[in-house]
């Protein structure tokens, strides 16, 4: 077998860092269609006896995908059902995350504590909730800036929802009126390839509406100029910087007629990857 007709490895490692094993059954299928046709002869040249096999072979793995696809279709069913019933538990979270509703007995703790400390202001649900569990998350963790826990402290709450057209999910970001940007909601929408196989397409993020001077996916560096230069205004330069809120500028997918090199499709397959582990 020729290395154009080996399996790729990029393949197998993308579908092995998919949450379903299936993905790597379906490359493996995929690829293994592709070379039946290519060497159609040496099915030709099989004795009647090992041919009879083969076909025999083919028929189980007919059933298999439709083994398959019933499988697909009832875990989207299962995963919709208790999508419905996870919602109340998330309902109840953000009210007792945001101080909309109190817990029984803390208002008395509270009371009291205010009390002996001699406190003027006392604090409503869970300040700073999901700033906490971002950084406790080992991959959000390593995205969060020191500049970002600022703005990061005013997110109230996080939703997700499954989208049919295209097939994919959204993340929904839900902000207090914050001093940083005008935006109450940062969406990231996913469009998958394929609902049953998570080999993500494209994703499309929010542009933020940052407040003038507030940006933090952007710091501004001033330089003096040099001596005896006839301008005497420091030199100011825009430069990108690392930010979670990069998150809501994903890399962009080039169009199909789009030439790109190889050097240069394997960064964005891994800026693709690394996207979707965010997400």
């Amino acid at each position: 077998m020729s290395n154009n007709d080996s399996l790729n490895m990029a393949e197998l490692g993308a579908a092995l860092n998919a949450e379903n094993r299936a993905d790597l059954v379906n490359v493996l299928k995929n690829k293994l269609q592709d070379l039946t046709g290519k060497h159609s002869d040496v099915m030709e040249n099989l004795s009647p006896s090992v041919k009879k096999r083969v076909d025999v072979l083919r028929n189980i793995q007919t059933q298999h995908d439709e083994l398959e696809a019933k499988f697909f279709e009832e875990r989207a069913a299962l995963e919709a059902k208790y999508q419905k019933l996870y919602q109340p538990l998330y309902t109840k979270r953000y009210e007792i995350v945001t101080g909309a509703v109190e817990v029984e007995g803390a208002a008395t703790d509270s009371e009291a504590t205010n009390k002996e400390e001699e406190k003027e202001v006392e604090e409503k649900g869970v300040p700073d909730f999901w700033l906490t569990a971002m950084k406790n998350n080992e991959v959000l963790a390593e995205e969060i800036s020191e500049r970002d826990e600022g703005a990061l402290k005013f997110l109230k709450d996080i939703k997700w929802t499954r989208i049919d057209n295209p097939k994919g999910f959204k993340l929904e970001f839900y902000f207090d009126t914050n001093p940083y940007f005008k935006n109450s909601v940062l969406t990231k929408i996913y469009n998958m390839i394929d609902e049953d196989e998570p080999i993500l397409e494209k994703a499309i993020g929010t542009e933020i509406e940052w407040y003038p001077g507030k940006s933090l996916t952007q710091k501004i560096l001033k330089k003096k100029p040099k001596k005896g230069s006839k301008n005497a205004k420091p030199i100011t330069k825009t430069e990108q910087c690392e930010s979670f809120f990069n998150f809501f500028s994903p890399p962009q997918v080039p169009e199909e007629d789009e030439d790109i090199d190889e050097d240069a499709a394997e960064e964005l397959q891994n800026l693709m990857e690394q996207d979707y582990d965010i997400g």
